[in-house]
């Protein structure tokens, strides 16, 4: 998930870039591909933390974009799931100019207040929009890796079923992972067995499928701005803290 800048972002490695080595990939949907590096001497990371990937041209030119990391913490592997962008200068050469063993640089973990560490013991609301699911990802593969039992509710908001990422896998959690519970939104398109409306994420949905705030639960928000500023709003007028909504969101990168 490529994002623009945010505040209130922490780092201890925050000037620290690494070599990474794309080992392999894994089709997510039709516009979208987890690439998997190994990147030597990685610190490690949190979930819902993020680096930033430089692309440099032969004449010297170089851009970076910022990609939330997709995995659990696991030795020297990074896992960054891309969404191709029309036009756009970094994502089209991530998914289809990169063969196995070519080499980018990224610099992180990046990030220190949006995250989900498995000592936390508070019921977790996550809420994600498109591609904003990429960090939700992280914390729910890592309640997993730990053996956490940690409540843990997904709301996941997506155009399509088709544009849903990770959906196999999340069905296998949803069978296996005790605790985790998973709704989905669909704002265009819903399969043919959809019984829920189609359309916006709103009020009764999130009240029907998140904790209650008398639960005190940790609230992350992922997506498109408009998106987290509205769903930000409803966990706030339910009665959840604003401490407790931590938000994360995404748009247009350069010009």
């Amino acid at each position: 998930m490529a994002r623009a800048a945010v505040p209130r972002r922490l780092s201890t490695n925050r000037l620290e870039w690494h070599v990474a080595t794309l080992t392999g990939y894994r089709r997510e949907t039709d516009s979208a591909s987890t690439l998997i590096f190994q990147v030597p001497d990685w610190p490690g990371h949190l979930p819902g933390q993020h680096v930033d990937v430089k692309l440099t041209a032969e004449d010297g030119y170089s851009t970076e974009r910022s990609y939330s990391i997709a995995n659990s913490v696991d030795g020297n592997r990074v896992e960054l799931t891309v969404q191709r962008v029309p036009d756009g200068e970094v994502s089209p050469y991530l998914l289809e100019g990169m063969n196995i063993g070519d080499p980018i640089e990224i610099r992180g973990p990046i990030g220190g207040w949006f995250v989900w560490r498995d000592t936390d013991t508070d019921p977790v609301v996550l809420i994600g929009g498109g591609s904003g699911l990429v960090p939700l990802m992280a914390m729910i593969r890592a309640r997993a890796a730990a053996g956490s039992r940690v409540p843990f509710r997904l709301i996941y908001s997506v155009r399509t079923p088709a544009d849903a990422i990770y959906a196999d896998e999340l069905r296998t959690r949803l069978r296996d992972d005790m605790g985790l519970d998973i709704a989905y939104a669909y704002t265009r398109e819903a399969p043919p067995e959809w019984r829920g409306q189609v359309g916006r994420l709103g009020l009764a949905a999130v009240a029907t499928h998140s904790w209650p705030p008398d639960l005190m639960p940790a609230c992350f928000v992922c997506g498109p701005t408009g998106f987290v500023e509205a769903v930000a709003n409803i966990l706030v007028a339910q009665g959840h803290a604003a401490r407790k909504v931590k938000t994360e969101r995404f748009g247009p990168s350069g010009p």
